[in-house]
């Protein structure tokens, strides 16, 4: 998998870390307070959508009397503390950083998350110094599904798109590594299981830990 590969980037929640438990209860909790909740559609139409985008959908759907900067305000209050305490490491992360950062393998960061959050849950887990760049979908035209976060994260590091391996745990998010001509691994989440054949269908590895890429158990698909 790591052959020819010269940059490694990650999406944040499911993949690198194991956040997505969290926002079901964001949500829940955040509609309540303008007595609505949650549809059952709500996490696969706003999958891949950057905080921004999101929060503006969110304004949208459920006529909310706020902004979306107040939307997106209350969003990192409400999640920042578990970012900053809870939210751990997908299992063997560290080590897998540990060894890109040995090998000189540069690593970028390209969610949908917003940068208090991400670089909340990077301090929280001792990591910050493994990665060169972190952008968001906030920094670009558009979200997952379209390339443009990787191929910014890509730019950014310096590394032709061909060149990087994207790691990502839902459809949206490998489609926009794969619409950028980079190769994607997908990561299992519990939160994504009901999508895994699209998942396995879409991307170009799976793994289950982060060990798998190390000693070689990945699956080629």
């Amino acid at each position: 998998m790591l052959k020819q590969t010269e940059a490694v980037i990650f999406d944040l929640d499911g993949t690198l870390m194991d956040s997505m438990w969290m926002w079901t209860d964001i949500d829940i909790e955040f509609l309540s307070r303008y007595s609505q909740a949650p549809p059952p559609d709500l996490s696969v139409a706003i999958e891949g959508m950057g905080f921004t985008e999101t929060a503006q959908y969110f304004k949208d759907r459920f006529s909310l009397p706020l902004s979306v900067e107040e939307i997106k305000q209350q969003w990192n209050r409400m999640a920042f503390w578990k970012y900053a305490n809870e939210v751990p490491l997908k299992a063997g992360a560290e080590d897998f950083l540990r060894y890109l950062k040995r090998q000189g393998i540069p690593t970028a960061i390209a969610s949908s998350n917003s940068q208090d959050l991400i670089r909340a849950s990077l301090a929280n887990n001792h990591v910050e110094e493994f990665f060169n760049r972190i952008v968001t979908s906030c920094e670009v035209a558009r979200g997952k599904p379209s390339p443009d976060v990787y191929l910014y994260a890509s730019e950014a590091l310096g590394v032709p798109p061909d060149k990087c391996l994207v790691f990502e745990d839902v459809p949206m998010g490998i489609l926009a590594g794969k619409s950028a001509g980079m190769r994607v691994c997908a990561m299992e989440d519990d939160f994504s299981a009901k999508r895994k054949p699209q998942i396995r269908q879409l991307a170009d590895y799976y793994i289950r830990s982060y060990d798998e890429v190390l000693d070689g158990t990945y699956e080629i698909l």
